[in-house]
């Protein structure tokens, strides 16, 4: 059964940054896409940044929206199960919640979408004003 816990949400002021992180249990795929979606006030849900794991061999790819690509970077640290995503120069447009999601996908192939994505994590506010 595989569980994701999102932490790090908050308030900051615009141009500051936050760090979120999605702590993963109980999957033993051997390759995974992990995403981060963002929902806003009145808006739909929409993908903010994608990180595909896969493991023996290792490979790591990584995928950004355009309106965060060169603020956001999402990682992973692979011993602690962990995605991050670190969020700079923030604007107040980048508020919402946001959700990790994760799916077991197919060597070499990214999952985009978010009716793809099975798991889900309980969802984290970020407010940028």
């Amino acid at each position: 059964h595989v569980q994701l816990v999102e932490s790090g949400g908050g308030s900051v002021q615009p141009g500051g940054s936050l760090r979120l992180s999605c702590a993963a249990s109980g999957y033993t795929y051997s390759s995974i896409c992990m995403a981060w979606f963002r929902q806003a006030p009145g808006k739909g849900r929409e993908a903010v940044a994608t990180i595909y794991i896969a493991f023996r061999p290792d490979d790591q790819r990584t995928y950004y929206a355009d309106p965060v690509k060169g603020r956001f970077t999402i990682s992973q640290d692979k011993a602690k199960s962990i995605v991050y995503l670190q969020m700079n120069s923030l604007q107040p447009e980048d508020t919402g919640v946001y959700s990790c999601a994760a799916v077991s996908c197919p060597r070499g192939v990214v999952v985009a979408a978010a009716d793809q994505y099975e798991h889900w994590g309980q969802g984290t506010q970020v407010t940028v004003s």
